[in-house]
């Protein structure tokens, strides 16, 4: 049986969440609820969204949930995205991209070791953006996936290859490498843009 009130929560989850949507196991924490029960909300958000002529849409991507816009608006949202407004990244996603720009291939657990913090949900804003794609697999237990930057990463930061990002200087000191590491990466930024 739909209960309302969950299934309010899940909208709003989900439109916090943003572009990025949330994984089931997330969704279950929040929500106190069983799988059936996310199911069969899920199911009833998404027939919602189906019936009556809205503007978005739920879909179940990567083991999660994700409110989209509707296909058959593309044409439309195309012509808002190509008008010159400028998007930033945060500076998590920076950071993240820094590392996975110099360091590539790399793991999630890589990246977190250099930035000390978790990378979730960065690296599926550089996914989600492009700019960053699966590389791989790590050998040995677990096969971690491996990130690598993407054409669209070179495209957008004027790089013929990633052999004409700037160089590393050796850390100064008193300074932790990953700051010296991300202050580069920065500056390239910002003389591209």
């Amino acid at each position: 049986m739909i209960n309302e009130e969950i299934k309010g929560k899940l909208e709003g989850l989900l439109f916090v969440a943003g572009d990025e949507g949330m994984e089931k196991a997330q969704l279950l924490n929040a929500l106190e609820c069983t799988k059936e029960e996310l199911e069969l909300h899920a199911e009833a958000l998404h027939d919602l969204y189906e019936s009556g002529g809205r503007g978005i849409a739920l879909q179940e991507v990567a083991g999660g949930y994700q409110l989209t816009t509707r296909q058959e608006h593309a044409a439309m949202y195309k012509k808002l995205v190509s008008s010159p407004v400028n998007t930033t990244l945060s500076q998590a996603a920076l950071e993240c991209l820094a590392v996975v720009a110099y360091r590539q291939p790399v793991s999630r657990m890589e990246i977190e070791d250099i930035r000390g913090v978790k990378t979730d949900r960065p690296l599926r804003t550089l996914q989600n953006r492009g700019l960053i794609e699966e590389a791989g697999r790590k050998e040995g237990a677990g096969r971690a996936i491996l990130y690598g930057t993407t054409r669209y990463f070179l495209e957008q930061f004027g790089l013929q290859t990633l052999s004409d990002l700037p160089p590393l200087e050796e850390a100064e000191e008193g300074r932790e490498d990953f700051d010296l590491f991300f202050d580069r990466f920065q500056e390239a930024v910002e003389e591209e843009s």
